[in-house]
């Protein structure tokens, strides 16, 4: 057996011939319980809308069941044999997950073929996920957590599409009609978009079959290949007015990675500058020596979609610029002076132990085979970090750290 396919009982990229379109086929088997799990992952998503907003409202119609039964009456139909189908969009993917019983695999397949083919699309559904959503628009403007978030996105990603919240805007959701959904499910939800992750305790063959029968009536339609979005390289900053008596602090820079099979490494130092929590030396330089703030964090973003750094603290109005100071120093410290020795073995200790807790649930398995899988690299790239990174030594760490300057051109978004 090779690596690829030693994944937890051995999980496996292979393809499934439909209509002539080779669709990428990741499988597991596991028999832990009697159940199944598939997610159905056409790339586009919202990185391939017209109007913001366009491919997470189409995700909600989705979820609003049948044409014919409407959202109540499917959703029953559902429950009474403990089947879930739940629609999702994000930047650069629509899916549905489906999780049943074992028994219920051919239903659950036929309440799927029937919501991919007659969703509910009417007035009626369009006109509720709309208000829904610009309920949850209108709720985000008094979140100043939220809008220091998104502006800190739009320094960082100006001028692509990751500068746009995935929800899109009041103005955009109220001119999105049935026709746009119409248009956006036709253009993605084709054949040559389709990934298939799934797993359990199932009959492989059986189950392709089930696949092969359910998209034969599919159009093949245009492929799309996976973005990447580049973060700029500008220093600034956004600064927003709000009643609030504490600063809520947003930054970020550039991260760049020029070998993905080093990302091991920056998993490690993002650890230990600031994403272990107590014990980071964010932590401990605004919180535990200056009581500067209850938390703060920091992290190094590796989704396949972009590469950068990112972190949060909040803190009284009169703190505001002391805080952001810190800040600055630490990161800088960081990479002039590198880690130590008991850094690296803490941070060692943590990352190879909960390794086995990601991996729990078949869910979780299959979630980090995809990513994998989406990012370009090995389907147990994450299992062979593992070795990677109980042999790292303190000299590469440190010669890794210090070879990411751009680290410290550091953005600021801050609601005050």
């Amino acid at each position: 057996m090779s690596a690829q396919d030693s994944i937890k009982e051995g999980a496996k990229l292979t393809s499934i011939e439909i209509r002539g379109v080779q669709v990428p086929f990741i499988f597991e088997q596991s028999k832990q319980l009697p159940v199944g799990s598939i997610e159905f992952i056409f790339v586009g998503g919202a990185s391939d809308e017209q109007k913001d907003g366009l491919a997470a409202l189409s995700s909600k119609i989705l979820n609003e069941g049948t044409k014919q039964l409407g959202n109540v009456e499917f959703a029953k139909k559902l429950e009474s044999k403990a089947i879930s189908i739940y629609a999702g969009a994000n930047l650069q993917t629509m899916s549905f997950e489906i999780s049943y019983l074992k028994e219920f695999e051919d239903l659950s397949f036929e309440f799927f073929k029937d919501l991919l083919y007659n969703p509910n699309l009417t007035p009626n559904a369009l006109n509720k996920v709309k208000m829904l959503t610009l309920n949850r628009l209108a709720r985000e403007e008094d979140d100043f957590d939220s809008v220091a978030s998104k502006n800190l996105y739009q320094i960082l990603f100006k001028g692509t599409r990751m500068a746009i919240p995935l929800l899109g805007t009041k103005q955009s959701i109220e001119s999105i009609e049935l026709k746009d959904i119409e248009a956006f499910l036709k253009r993605n939800l084709v054949l040559s978009r389709l990934i298939v992750v799934a797993g359990g305790d199932v009959k492989e063959e059986a189950l392709r079959q089930k696949i092969i029968s359910t998209f034969s009536a599919l159009p093949v339609g245009e492929g799309r290949q996976r973005e990447y979005y580049k973060t700029s390289r500008e220093v600034d900053s956004i600064n927003v007015d709000k009643p609030t008596e504490q600063a809520f602090i947003y930054f970020g820079a550039p991260f760049d990675i020029n070998n993905k099979e080093q990302n091991y490494i920056a998993r490690v130092m993002s650890f230990i500058l600031g994403g272990s929590g107590f014990g980071s030396r964010i932590m401990e330089e605004v919180r535990v020596k200056r009581g500067l703030a209850y938390s703060a964090y920091t992290r190094i973003n590796l989704d396949g979609s972009a590469d950068f750094m990112s972190g949060y603290l909040q803190t009284k109005l009169e703190n505001k610029d002391e805080a952001i100071k810190v800040v600055k120093e630490v990161i800088r410290d960081f990479v002039d002076n590198g880690v130590n020795a008991q850094e690296l073995s803490a941070a060692k200790a943590f990352l190879l132990g909960s390794e086995p807790l990601r991996e729990e649930t078949l869910s979780q398995r299959l979630n980090a085979t995809f990513s994998n899988y989406f990012k370009g690299l090995p389907l147990n790239q994450h299992k062979k970090e593992l070795e990677l990174i109980r042999n790292l030594s303190l000299e590469e760490l440190n010669a890794y750290i210090k070879a990411h300057r751009e680290i410290l051109d550091l953005s600021f978004s801050v609601v005050e």
